[in-house]
């Protein structure tokens, strides 16, 4: 009998689902769904600006990945979730630093019509507790949400791969973000 209630318990401690992450006391999702896909947190990092936490940048891809060359090569979908830690943000700081982040990594498409479609799209501030889901499906579909709400979405190659160069490229928003992000740290 004691051997019995070892081993329902030893199964019943591997049937459990893992516990999410927390930083900063926000919960980061082990695992979310995009396009009918899976994706699990690639890594995390915190935006920093001087000395505040600005806000919690995850990256959700289909299969691990420890650079930024292995998450552009995979053609599975991919999410950039920034959780606000900060008590406001001015949506024209975000679009000015998405902006700012595509001159630095992608400058060609400073004047793309998907680019300035996608700075449109912000249109509220940012406060604590807000979450922004940048994500790329495995067609390179982008859409952006803010809490839950779309703000916009578009067929667009070269902006899905804009958008992941912001955090991951050679001049990234924050180096210490990118390396959490890759799961670095």
């Amino acid at each position: 009998m004691k051997r019995i209630l070892m081993i329902l318990g030893l199964m019943l401690l591997m049937v459990q689902p893992a516990v999410a992450t927390t930083v900063a006391g926000v919960k980061l999702s082990d695992k979310v769904e995009i396009g009918g896909e899976q994706l699990q947190l690639n890594g995390y990092g915190i935006r920093k600006k001087f000395f505040f936490k600005i806000y919690i940048g995850s990256l959700y891809t289909a299969r691990k990945a420890s650079s930024s060359s292995q998450v552009l090569a995979d053609n599975g979908g991919k999410l950039i979730r920034m959780d606000f830690l900060y008590s406001k943000v001015d949506k024209q700081k975000i679009v000015d630093g998405f902006a700012e982040g595509i001159e630095n990594n992608t400058p060609k498409l400073r004047n793309d019509p998907a680019v300035t479609q996608f700075l449109g799209w912000f249109n509220a501030d940012f406060v604590e507790g807000d979450q922004v889901d940048l994500a790329v499906d495995k067609n390179n579909h982008v859409s952006v949400s803010h809490n839950g709400r779309q703000l916009g979405s578009i067929q667009s190659a070269n902006l899905a791969r804009a958008i992941l160069l912001i955090y991951l490229g050679e001049d990234p928003a924050d180096d210490d973000m990118k390396e959490g992000m890759l799961g670095l740290d």
